[in-house]
């Protein structure tokens, strides 16, 4: 269902939105936009060396084009109307390396409403980025301010 306003949104409703593939050119463009050229992510030779045996993708990367996969239609359809800016993140870990080829998808649960005053109020949802193997990568609570029905 699209959700037009913080008010149609209950706590314990979940989303498992669909996926999206991380590609080398997700990487070098992270890494150009960043600054980060991390081996780890950018030197095939060097990140053989690693326990990973490969190139992994950033976690920042894994957390923007993970947690952004809430706004695709047919997930929690965070329409203009409703979402006003991104209000804070909390408890972020990197749990299981992505790579090159995986594809992750988010799975999130509403864990509470809060109204700020009549027209605005924060979403809250425990996200879980998960990858083809059903392999959780990252964990993160996510706050989203959110426009209220306009009162009656």
């Amino acid at each position: 269902m699209e959700k037009q306003t913080l008010d149609d949104y209950q706590v314990g409703e979940r989303i498992v939105t669909p996926g999206r593939t991380i590609t080398e050119a997700d990487i070098v463009n992270f890494a150009g936009l960043t600054g980060d050229w991390h081996p780890l992510h950018t030197d095939v030779t060097y990140a053989a060396t690693t326990p990973f045996g490969e190139r992994i993708a950033h976690g920042m990367l894994v957390l923007s084009a993970g947690s952004a996969l809430a706004f695709r239609l047919g997930t929690f359809v965070l329409l203009p109307r409703s979402f006003i800016a991104f209000y804070g993140m909390e408890r972020v870990r990197f749990t299981t390396p992505v790579k090159i080829g995986d594809t992750i998808r988010l799975e999130a649960e509403v864990t509470s409403i809060e109204h700020k005053d009549a027209t605005r109020g924060v979403l809250t949802w425990n996200g879980r980025i998960v990858n083809q193997r059903n392999e959780a990568c990252c964990l993160f609570v996510m706050k989203l301010l959110c426009g209220r029905a306009a009162p009656a």
